[in-house]
């Protein structure tokens, strides 16, 4: 089997809600989705997808999928996609870093893989270790009346999760955790989440502002040291998001036990197949994970509930359904969702093929 054509498409994806205030004063509205689809002489196709939260997220960009196809294309065409680890030390060493540039063709190999032997992703991955993971859903920078809202209506959705949105004024910060914490029923989890936003000094005072609360403190600060600093004072447990950037920081989180929940971006980390090497080294480790991505349409979901589904249930702390947060399509069918959990396609594959009409015509076409 050999790759004759590698296409890029961009399109944009609306917030569901006007606008999704996070961190210190970032606010999306739309984003901008690329998905790659790859085709093949045995005529099968594949698909992936790279949204970032916002251009500068994570030193992401969405025109990085455009710029690394340029560079890549020429070489993939005519290779093997079946071939995992081939593919990804060949993308390696075409372009050091920019993982979340590669992300969606590590996707697209992987649904090609999939449709090669009839199998879903989540098989290819380890098996299914989850049935129905549990989900979380945002509660954006609003004001606390409103944040009280959102949680309620969630709530009644199936969501047993909760992440408030922080990181700004870090007083005000400590108002919306106080007054939406306690709201929590028998059961129900919160996660505070600053997105890098708190100055160390203010984080911990958040942190002792907080004490008597039982909620998780999220990536308060930009750096894993800064966070380190905060966490010897926090008595809360942390979560780290944002840092997490591949083995190395995994090895050095479990070495300092730096954190007692991280979440994997499978863009922030290069795609589905160095994803799952930190998860399974992080869960070898005794640190459970969250399977999730920076943003994204069905594609994007579809990768993440594979991803979750292949998770052991009792060290998957949550996933999310990034599909349900905008209002364009970037593929038809994907995961489902009920009750608040997120459940993968048992399709060959992703089980999600792009939605064409959606995506327009494509920005790049690269064919052998």
């Amino acid at each position: 089997m050999k790759i004759t054509r590698i296409r890029i498409y961009k399109t944009p994806l609306p917030y569901v809600d006007g606008a999704y205030v996070w961190g210190a004063g970032n606010a999306i509205e739309t984003a901008m989705a690329s998905v790659v689809v790859v085709d093949t002489d045995a005529g099968l196709q594949g698909c992936g997808e790279f949204t970032p939260c916002g251009e500068n997220y994570m030193v992401a960009h969405s025109e990085g999928v455009e710029a690394f196809a340029r560079l890549a294309a020429p070489r993939l065409l005519g290779e093997d996609p079946r071939q995992l680890w081939r593919m990804e030390r060949l993308m390696d060493s075409i372009t050091q870093g920019h993982g979340y540039a590669k992300a969606p063709f590590d996707a697209a190999f992987w649904d090609i893989l999939g449709k090669a032997t009839d199998q879903p992703v989540w098989m290819l991955m380890g098996g299914k270790l989850t049935d129905g993971a549990p989900m979380y859903r945002v509660a954006p920078q609003k004001s606390v009346p409103e944040t009280i809202r959102e949680l309620e209506a969630h709530r009644a959705s199936g969501y047993r999760q909760f992440q408030i949105k922080v990181g700004g004024d870090w007083v005000t910060d400590i108002d919306r955790i106080r007054q939406a914490v306690p709201l929590l029923k028998p059961g129900e989890k919160a996660m505070a989440d600053a997105n890098q936003g708190w100055r160390v000094d203010n984080a911990i005072r958040v942190a002792r502002a907080t004490r008597d609360l039982d909620f998780i403190l999220e990536q308060p600060c930009h750096t894993y040291e800064e966070c380190q600093q905060v966490r010897r004072v926090a008595e809360q447990p942390m979560k780290l998001d944002e840092c997490v950037t591949g083995i190395q920081m995994a090895r050095r989180i479990v070495e300092d036990r730096g954190a007692e929940i991280c979440c994997l971006k499978i863009s922030n980390l290069g795609g589905l197949s160095k994803a799952r090497r930190v998860r399974d080294f992080l869960i070898d480790h005794g640190i459970p994970v969250i399977s999730e991505d920076t943003w994204g349409g069905q594609i994007t979901s579809s990768a993440v509930a594979h991803f979750a589904t292949s998770t052991p249930e009792e060290m998957l702390q949550n996933t999310t359904d990034l599909h349900h947060y905008v209002t364009r399509s970037t593929g038809i069918g994907g995961p489902s969702v009920k009750n608040g959990k997120l459940y993968a396609p048992d399709t060959p594959g992703l089980g999600v093929t792009p939605d064409f009409e959606s995506l327009g015509a494509p920005v790049a076409t690269y064919e052998a």
